[in-house]
């Protein structure tokens, strides 16, 4: 009788341990992971602010809005007066970026935070 039992009890725990879900259902693939690990401005940082920052007039010449985010001595000018990560965190006290779009996507925001917090290298 114990035998059996516990012959029972093993046999429900080997089972419960080869449970398998459907791999569709843990890894689904619209799901996109923001990898920070390595960010340079040529490939990371200069097409976020070529698509987000420096469109139609905004941030493509220092004479228009004080700011010229077409290179990375300009975007280093917002960066040291501490406009940068507060514009577009949209945090308080800040004029939020982009003006009139919905806020960068958070993986664009962790990028920038990274590579700024990095010393905003030339790479």
């Amino acid at each position: 009788m114990i035998k059996k039992i516990a012959t029972g009890v093993l046999t429900t725990i080997v089972l419960a341990g080869c449970y398998n879900d459907k791999y569709e259902e843990l890894y689904p693939s619209g799901v996109v992971v923001c990898d920070t690990t390595t960010i340079t401005y040529s490939l990371d940082i200069k097409p976020i602010m070529a698509g987000k920052c420096n469109m139609a007039g905004c941030h493509n010449n220092t004479a228009a809005t004080g700011y010229d985010f077409t290179t990375r001595e300009g975007i280093l000018v917002a960066i040291d007066n501490g406009r940068l990560k507060g514009s577009i965190s949209w945090e308080s006290g800040y004029s939020s970026m982009p003006k009139g779009l919905p806020k960068l996507a958070q993986c664009d925001i962790d990028k920038i935070t990274r590579w700024i917090n990095q010393g905003a290298p030339d790479n």
